[in-house]
């Protein structure tokens, strides 16, 4: 009887982390280029009483094995690259990403980052960064004679400069595409760090190999539905009250068998 107990509290805990994450995901509803994550379960390895056996000499056979779960545990957090819907801003340094690539920035410290969120600024040392202040890589540099800023679809930024009738080239952004971007790891502020299990970044041109296109004056929006996460967040409080449930049943017949004389 004990080990209902600690089957029913493993599901409990697993549906806990899974509440953590549908609450993730709706504290972001509204955040730039942000994905939705899912947990994902996995039963613990059962334990096997006794094995399946073919027939033996006498025609004796196990067909099916005898097993006791042990309970379930979070396996994963998945995040679904599901392309997010475009909002106007009006802003010429927004950009959305249609397309699955992934803005290149660089920490303070040196190491490499990526973002899709695209709500850019301009510093006080006149480079495009991100809203947390990252620098992109390559580094765009604005004059400060620029009357205007333009980032063009094909990753062209260019500008128009007091005193010049030509728009002046700044640079051109590229974008990150990973084997496995599933595999990347969140660090906040809206920006991933790749790991072994994502691969390394492939930088590749705006528009090549499915990288994607750029959308000025645009912002990507996070990809959260709303209505699902409330159904998750329902069926999740319902699987953690279940298993509630199991503890309780489980304690009571406890107890009539500590009243047995």
């Amino acid at each position: 009887m004990m080990r209902a107990l600690s089957i029913a509290a493993t599901g409990m805990v697993a549906q806990e982390n899974k509440m953590n994450v549908v609450a993730h995901n709706l504290a972001n509803a509204n955040t730039t280029g942000f994905k939705r994550q899912r947990a994902e379960f996995a039963d613990l390895l059962p334990e096997v009483i006794a094995s399946a056996t073919a027939p033996d000499g006498n025609g004796v056979s196990r067909p099916a094995p005898l097993e006791s779960g042990l309970g379930v545990r979070v396996a994963s957090t998945t995040r679904s690259w599901q392309q997010g819907d475009m909002i106007s801003t009006n802003n010429p340094l927004d950009v959305a990403i249609q397309g699955a690539g992934l803005l290149p920035v660089r920490l303070p410290n040196g190491e490499m980052a990526y973002t899709r969120a695209g709500n850019l600024r301009i510093d006080a040392d006149g480079r495009l960064v991100t809203q947390a202040g990252y620098a992109l890589d390559p580094q765009i540099d604005v004059p400060r004679d620029a009357t205007a800023v333009r980032i063009e679809s094909d990753g062209r930024v260019v500008a128009d400069v007091e005193g010049r009738d030509d728009p002046v080239e700044l640079g051109e952004l590229q974008l990150a595409m990973f084997q496995n971007p599933g595999g990347l790891e969140a660090m906040g502020d809206g920006v991933l760090r790749a790991t072994e299990g994502s691969g390394a970044a492939e930088l590749v041109r705006v528009g090549e190999r499915g990288a994607g296109k750029l959308q000025q004056g645009f912002l990507e929006g996070a990809n959260v539905k709303t209505v699902e996460e409330m159904i998750d967040l329902i069926t999740t409080q319902r699987a953690y009250e279940m298993s509630s449930k199991v503890i309780q049943s489980a304690d009571q017949m406890l107890q009539r068998l500590s009243n047995l004389r």
